[in-house]
């Protein structure tokens, strides 16, 4: 697929889950093994991942996915950051995009996603989910869920609790929407209801989660 196909692909209608997470986490890590476990579910329904496009939890998603789909009407996606040290494209992209600034890739991030799961991270990862988080919280992107993957984004939450919404930083709808996944099939379970209201055209996605979500911490 050359680099006008991929634009004109990247762009099409289709319903597609950013998947965010370390880029330092190895293959012999049980976070990789369930990360690529996920994005196998996600390609068997015919769902495009996006990922950052290098190592670690990237890489899971991206191999995950192509050795999950039934056919090839569904991609894996990289949004590659060139950096001089930690980033290179993974071997498991099927449309792959260079940028050279963080805004502009996490502009597109957003432009293509329509659902996000955020897993553990670092600093990278943080600004993926706060930039989602901020976009959501002023209604400069549709009504996306935010599906949070591990314990740590739990102790997160908590601090979002006890600190900015508590001292009316925040508002509790501003927490709308985060969705708290115990484990992978929990996640695949929201990306999946998720996908069928997105398919019904109901706009708003995380208003129909909410009604039966339960946000433990």
């Amino acid at each position: 697929m050359n680099n006008n196909e991929q634009d004109e692909e990247l762009f099409k209608k289709h319903f597609r889950v950013a998947i965010f997470g370390s880029a330092r986490i190895t293959n012999n890590d049980p976070t990789y093994t369930q990360i690529y476990q996920l994005a196998k579910l996600i390609a068997a329904e015919n769902i495009d991942v996006i990922t950052g496009g290098g190592p670690g939890l990237m890489d899971a998603a991206n191999s995950g996915h192509q050795d999950g789909r039934k056919n090839l009407d569904c991609y894996s996606i990289g949004l590659n950051i060139c950096l001089p040290d930690e980033q290179k494209p993974n071997l498991h992209l099927d449309i792959k995009k260079e940028f050279h600034r963080f805004s502009k890739r996490l502009d597109t991030f957003m432009a293509l996603s329509n659902a996000v799961v955020v897993a553990p991270g670092g600093v990278g990862t943080l600004l993926e989910l706060v930039y989602t988080w901020q976009l959501l919280q002023v209604k400069h992107i549709e009504n996306i869920p935010i599906i949070l993957l591990g314990d740590m984004w739990k102790e997160f939450l908590r601090w979002v609790h006890k600190n900015p919404l508590k001292n009316n930083y925040l508002d509790n709808d501003d927490l709308d929407s985060f969705f708290i996944a115990q484990d992978i099939n929990d996640a695949f379970k929201t990306i999946k209801k998720c996908h069928e209201l997105y398919q019904k055209g109901i706009p708003e996605i995380c208003t129909q989660l909410n009604k039966n979500r339960d946000l433990k911490l």
